[in-house]
């Protein structure tokens, strides 16, 4: 299992994650499902790391199915969103 450290992500006009990346790795970017379908299968792990902390990219069950965003904390700022665009 590798663990990759993502520093963009690509979103579609309403804003949504579609696909998350780190320019020059040779993984990148990977589209949403690849992403979540590797963490479900535990194939690889999603990080960002932050200034102040390093947070875990999960899959959320949501009202329109799944998506992927970064574990919840006290804090807005390490949020997929707040990411450059790939």
């Amino acid at each position: 299992m590798a663990d990759r450290q993502v520093t963009h992500t690509s979103k579609n006009r309403d804003g949504d994650i579609t696909g998350i990346g780190n320019p020059g790795q040779f993984w990148s970017p990977r589209l949403k499902a690849g992403a979540i379908s590797d963490i479900e299968l535990g194939i690889n792990t999603y990080h960002v790391q932050w200034p102040e902390k390093r947070t875990e990219i999960r899959v959320v069950n949501g009202p329109t199915g799944k998506y992927l965003r970064t574990d919840r904390d006290n804090t807005t700022r390490n949020n997929l969103d707040d990411l450059p665009d790939l």
